[in-house]
Order: C-alpha cells, then structure tokens, then sequence
C-alpha cells in the first residue's frame, strides 16, 4: 500500500536499527520484550527501528491463527503504536499473524513517530519450500497471500517493505526502486538451511541490483524451537557491501544509512538509464491502473461508485458506456471500437430508448 507524498527536501542520512529479537511462546513476553528493545535502541540514537518477521509469535503454520489478531487494532499493533510514539521513532513492526475475516495473513504494519499508522503490508510471496531431507514448509496451507506493494515515506528516503520471501522475487525490489526508493526493509525469518545458503547472497543480490540499502531483520535463533531461525540480521549499503551483521543471538545491530551515497553509486554505475526496455520491462501494475483510470474524480478506496441518471433527463436515444474507456463516462463516446480491437472484445454500449409520448 502506498503511503503520503515525497517532502520537498529530505535529510542525508539517519540511523537505522534492527532488531534481533528472542521470540517465545508467550504472546504478552514477546511484545514487552519488543517493546523495550525498540525503546534501547531509541535511546542509542535509531530513528527508525524495524522488528523481525512473526516478532510475537513462533514461526510455524502451527502457530498463525492461535496468535493471529487484528490490524490495527489488535494489542501488538496498539504496543507498537504506543512504542513509535513514546520514543519518536519510524517503526517497521516486523510482521505479525493477521486475521481478517476468515482468512490469515503475514503482516507488516509501519508506524510513525507520532503513533499513527504509515503503512500495511500483507505478504506477497508465501513460503512454500521442500528441499528434501532438510526442510518443507508450506505457508499457503494456513496463509492467504497480499496483493500490493508497499512503501513509505520517512524525512531521509522513501522506503520499501517486503517479508522473507518476498526477497527471493527481484522483479520486487526493481519496482520499489522505480518508485524512489533508496532502502528496502525484509523482515525475514530464514532457517538453518536457507539461511546460510542465501540470506546475506539475497540481501546483497537486491542491494546491487537496485543499488538501494537493504535491510533484513530477523528473530534470534532458538535451537529448542520447531522452526530455527537463522538470525545474522544484516544492513548491506547501495555498492552491495555488509555494513552491519547480528550473530546468532538477540542483539540490536545498527547501521548509518548514507542517502547521498545512493546517488553516488547510481552515477558511477547507470544501469537504470541502460536497461533496455525495448526488450524487457517491469511493470508496476497498480500505478498503471492508476494512470489509466478513467473516472478519476472518485476515490479509489471508494466502497462503491454509483452514478444516478434521471429518466426524464435523458434524450429520446441515450448511450451509455461499458467498457470503462470513455472519456464521457458514463456516456459512450465511441471507444469500445478501439477498446475491443485492444482486447479482442465485442463489448457495446447500452442504449436506452425512450418511447414517443
């Protein structure tokens, strides 16, 4: 989900911190712990802060809906709200279980220093794995997945958000780039056979592809619970270098983010004004359809657009439009021709008569 516009004029740099928290079975534990360390590492100077992925929970499709609440208004939201505004930090709330309706997601909320909800990001990409002999696991059997990209904006830089596995999907990362962004947070939660694999090689694929920052908080390793996280929570700058690690256990690690040197690294290196887009491109689909809309004096988080004609109004022959592409609408303007040439589509309009009086 997308999240206010851009300040006129940004800071050049700012102190990051992620949290490599010791995650329990005990809910009420793991968000006061959570809390506290946020709070430590406010008063080391952080200004933004990110949790790591399932921060009040054990990870494992076991667990999900036992632990599963609302967003926002559940109790780890309400801490993490209550946490970003006592210590006037950006806040990435790791990721906890979401339950909506009937469905659970893995969740990402961010808050701002004032408390108030940024941003909401629901897991694009679920865990589904089976490497033989090592590990299976599959989020899709408990979880529904999120369907937007998400960023925010903070005073130094707009900021991307994905959890986990989302970061194996560099199509992702390209986008958020392409949207302004210099730093992309992945709370993850990686294992002990991922995790020495591919959790630095990723967050430095992405650095690099991008030449953004990426940050990849994640839980302390437990080796008494079911699922072993990884941990080694890691910032890599735009050059594709590790400028900060965690070890196994819990710890705060911290890393000085250099906006400026983003650019920097852009102009030694231009592979965004090389790309050749006559061969291959990504496309970043919700603000495609943003700037193709047609109606765009209705909101889109309109819960419903409703137009009302009056009968008496109209002309003996009145028509009206059904492909969405008339500059009109809702009066057909005639571009269902090159719409269903477009799409292969018969689509007409509807046309209302009026019977002679």
């Amino acid at each position: 989900m997308l999240q206010s516009a851009e300040p006129a004029r940004m800071a050049a740099n700012f102190r990051l911190a992620l949290v490599q928290l010791a995650v329990g079975v005990n809910k009420a534990e793991n968000l006061a712990r959570a809390v506290a360390k946020v709070g430590e590492a406010a008063r080391a100077g952080a200004q933004l802060v990110s949790l790591p992925e399932c921060f009040n929970s054990p990870y494992g499709t076991q667990h999900f809906a036992e632990y599963s609440e609302a967003v926002p208004d559940g109790p780890s939201c309400r801490a993490l709200a209550a946490a970003a505004r006592e210590h006037k930090v950006y806040l990435v709330g790791g990721s906890i279980p979401e339950r909506e309706g009937e469905k659970l997601y893995n969740t990402a909320t961010v808050w701002c220093p004032e408390g108030q909800l940024l941003a909401t990001h629901r897991k694009i990409h679920l865990f589904d794995i089976d490497v033989p002999g090592k590990i299976t696991f599959t989020e899709s059997s408990v979880l529904s997945p999120g369907n937007q990209p998400t960023t925010f904006t903070t005073p130094w830089c707009e900021v991307g958000v994905g959890i986990c596995y989302d970061i194996r999907f560099a199509e992702l990362g390209q986008l958020y780039r392409d949207r302004g962004c210099r730093l992309l947070i992945y709370p993850g939660a990686f294992n002990m056979t991922t995790g020495p694999a591919h959790w630095e090689l990723l967050a430095r694929g992405r650095a690099v592809d991008n030449q953004v920052y990426v940050a990849t908080p994640s839980p302390a390793r437990d080796t008494e619970a079911g699922y072993v996280a990884w941990g080694h929570s890691t910032v890599v700058n735009a050059w594709g270098e590790v400028v900060a690690k965690a070890g196994e256990g819990e710890e705060i690690v911290y890393a000085e983010v250099d906006v400026e040197s983003v650019a920097s690294v852009r102009a030694m290196v231009p592979t965004s004004l090389q790309r050749r887009g006559d061969i291959y491109t990504v496309v970043d689909r919700e603000r495609l359809e943003e700037n193709n809309r047609v109606n765009t004096s209705y909101q889109l988080g309109s819960a419903k657009v409703v137009d009302t004609v009056a009968a008496d109004s109209l002309g003996p022959k009145t028509a009206f439009c059904r492909c969405w592409k008339s500059k009109k609408f809702p009066l057909c303007d005639g571009a269902h021709g090159k719409h269903n040439q477009a799409c292969g589509d018969n689509l007409g309009p509807v046309i209302v008569t009026k019977a002679k009086q």
